[in-house]
């Protein structure tokens, strides 16, 4: 009988190409992608989704796209492994992604669960003890395929079974692409994206927005998250944030997201960056929040300045001056 194999697929080179290898031994395959607000993708049709969603179509196997919970938001507060070198909670990670796999593979009708992890290739989650405690904490001890590196794992149930081909599988290691990309060669597999993908959770300059979101709310949502992605960030109040805008991009991002509830600020007498104002908010916070936007513009100092304050549909002018620099800014400036 003909197996069924549930397939984490991101999109890029190694999970592509641990599908393509389970295609090519004959096993029926579904794939399954999870998006993230915390994914490094910036490029256009939601980064990750599209180009698991381009493989899925080119391999022509179903796609199911699922989205990380506020569940996985309280695993980035309290991982029980602990963090790598930024707020990234690995093992946490992909215990939960795994565990998440094992509920859809029943509902999916698979056999067992393959990914594109490769022994050794990301320093927290791909060593042999912390993908030995993912397999045994997911509850996907034996049914977990990993294709790119199986030879240096003991077989599995499906090998034993002979539901795959061990001998075709194959024993990759280390940091280095350079065998996947000579792989994808030899399997004509074209226009993958970067070989490895990125969570902003590793990096260190996007760490004290994630921390401040940690640190002043007890209920943690998705918006707040993406959220981290657009402009600068200011906390001027426990409950009280501002984003600034860096460029046009993110000027029309914030006009796309604002809520209601929430107050945008622009300087009426010249270019400026969009500003939101976010949380608990009072007139000293609209002021405040008005001078540090126009420490980002051409405004001159001492001079009145005309702000525009939209919130709830209504409209004011406020006039605020120009008067701080970058050390009266700092305290404020999240990242």
């Amino acid at each position: 009988m003909k197996r069924k194999a549930l397939a984490l697929l991101s999109g890029g080179l190694d999970s592509t190409l641990a599908v393509r290898l389970m295609l090519d031994l004959g096993v029926d395959v579904e794939a399954l992608n999870f998006t993230s607000p915390f994914c490094t993708c910036t490029g256009k049709n939601a980064g990750c989704k599209s180009e698991a969603v381009r493989v899925a179509e080119e391999f022509h196997i179903p796609i199911k796209v699922m989205n990380k919970g506020l569940d996985y938001l309280e695993v980035v507060r309290n991982p029980r492994h602990g963090y790598g070198k930024g707020l990234n909670p690995c093992i946490d990670c992909r215990i939960y992604l795994l565990r998440k796999a094992k509920e859809y593979m029943v509902e999916s009708g698979a056999d067992f669960i393959i990914t594109g992890e490769v022994l050794g290739q990301r320093p927290m989650s791909q060593r042999r003890d912390a993908m030995r405690v993912i397999e045994r904490e997911s509850g996907l001890e034996d049914l977990l395929v990993r294709p790119l590196s199986a030879q240096f794992f003991p077989p599995t149930l499906p090998e034993r079974e002979g539901w795959i081909d061990r001998d075709k599988l194959l024993a990759i290691r280390g940091r280095s692409r350079k065998e996947q990309i000579e792989l994808a060669d030899e399997m004509d597999v074209r226009n993958y994206p970067c070989p490895a993908g990125g969570c902003l959770l590793t990096e260190l300059s996007f760490v004290p927005k994630v921390q401040d979101v940690l640190d002043h709310n007890d209920e943690l949502n998705l918006r707040d998250c993406r959220l981290l992605k657009i402009g600068r960030h200011f906390r001027i109040g426990e409950r009280t944030k501002v984003i600034i805008g860096r460029n046009e991009a993110d000027n029309a991002m914030l006009e796309n997201v604002l809520n209601p509830d929430e107050t945008a600020i622009t300087w009426m007498d010249g270019n400026t960056p969009a500003g939101i104002i976010t949380g608990d908010q009072g007139p000293a916070d609209t002021g405040l929040a008005a001078r540090i936007l126009l420490r980002y513009t051409k405004a001159e100092p001492a001079v009145p300045c005309r702000i525009k304050v939209r919130c709830n549909g209504s409209e004011d002018i406020i006039f605020v001056t120009n008067d701080m620099n970058e050390a009266a800014v700092t305290p404020y400036l999240i990242a």
